[in-house]
């Protein structure tokens, strides 16, 4: 067993976040979003293994202190952190999880939040025996037209509603790590896991079953991952959630709901640099809404920063992130076998998140100019 090396402190009323890794997702949305940061957080520290990033993107934030990856256990130790945003490959997140919330530093970390169900239970053995809180990125939570979407559903106004169906498609160019097994790569667990946690939460159910098709072509980029999944999940009350997600195909980002009485469509409905449609036809009246662009990412760290202050437990826990792996690890049964599987939730949730009380609503921040290293 590990020994503890640091316990929590005592909440302080500022909230001193490190952001470890310095890829395209920290870079266009998690450094920006510390620009709408409130008088409870900053921005404390960078961590990357690329010292052209360290160096340009310290200057640009104005962040002082900055580690290699080889010095994160220094940077957890300095007493200048309090929390991290991870966002870092997948194949990464467990050991840079739970090295954090061993020395009682809070972590905030970007999904899938493991490779495995057993990496999951790992990272919140790890938060249950620190007492440092851990929360998945899931972002659209916290946003209106998930949250708008979830009151229609539950309101009746579509009847007993039937079918959830998602497309998630974009191309992704060669050499993306997201095409390397090895770093949990594929379409499944990098956009696949939205359309699984929206019909979890549009259901307000776990599914029960499972089946999978997974698509390859010819296109060299997909030699070592499916291009394409094709997903179908049962869930209680005979109803039927289905997805497609692909790395070789036109930009898609849609939901889909089904009801007795009527139906609801969200356009853009996984994107955060696009503005949402929501179109609702019932009977035989359609009503459209528009959501604006906005910052999906401020009201993620907002939202962990007041449960850190408050010692509240986080309701896109780790616990959550752990339905959703095991729900993949089913899928990924079912690809391999061609058969439907069974899928094991490991643990119910009390209350299924997200909730209306989770509204957070961020202005859009400028466009950032993205820092590459020049071997790249």
């Amino acid at each position: 067993m590990n020994v503890i090396k640091r316990k929590v402190a005592a909440p302080r009323k500022i909230i001193r976040y490190a952001v470890v890794g310095l890829g395209h997702i920290a870079q266009a949305a998690v450094l920006p979003a510390f620009g709408h940061a409130r008088v409870n957080y900053v921005l404390s520290a960078l961590v990357s293994g690329d010292e052209v990033k360290l160096s340009k993107l310290s200057s640009q934030y104005r962040v002082e202190h900055t580690y290699t990856y080889d010095r994160y256990h220094e940077c957890l130790r300095s007493g200048l952190v309090d929390a991290v945003y991870l966002a870092l490959p997948n194949h990464l997140h467990k050991e840079y999880v739970t090295t954090a919330l061993r020395e009682g530093i809070h972590v905030l970390c970007e999904k899938p939040l493991g490779l495995t169900a057993v990496e999951c239970k790992a990272m919140i053995r790890a938060s249950t025996r620190s007492r440092a809180k851990l929360m998945v990125a899931y972002r659209l939570h916290f946003a209106d037209a998930h949250l708008n979407l979830m009151s229609l559903v539950q309101s009746g106004r579509l009847g007993d509603v039937r079918i959830v169906q998602s497309l998630f498609t974009q191309q992704v160019r060669k050499g993306d790590t997201r095409l390397d097994p090895k770093v949990g790569g594929g379409p499944l667990p990098d956009i696949g896991i939205y359309c699984i946690n929206a019909a979890r939460y549009l259901f307000q159910a776990e599914p029960s079953e499972a089946f999978a098709m997974p698509l390859r072509n010819k296109d060299a980029r997909f030699r070592r991952v499916e291009e394409m999944d094709g997903v179908c999940l049962r869930f209680p009350g005979e109803r039927l959630a289905s997805f497609v997600c692909s790395f070789g195909a036109s930009n898609r980002t849609d939901i889909d709901i089904v009801g007795t009485k009527g139906s609801v469509r969200l356009e853009s409905a996984y994107e955060y640099t696009a503005d949402m449609k929501q179109i609702t036809q019932i009977g035989g009246r359609i009503t459209t809404r528009h959501y604006p662009v906005h910052d999906q990412f401020a009201p993620q760290l907002q939202y962990f920063t007041n449960c850190i202050l408050k010692d509240n437990e986080p309701e896109p826990s780790g616990l959550e992130g752990l339905i959703d792996v095991a729900i993949i690890e089913a899928i990924q049964r079912s690809a391999r076998s061609g058969k439907a599987v069974k899928v094991k939730v490991p643990s119910k949730r009390t209350r299924p998140a997200p909730h209306q009380g989770m509204r957070i609503a961020r202005p859009r921040i400028p466009s950032q100019v993205r820092v590459k290293s020049p071997t790249r």
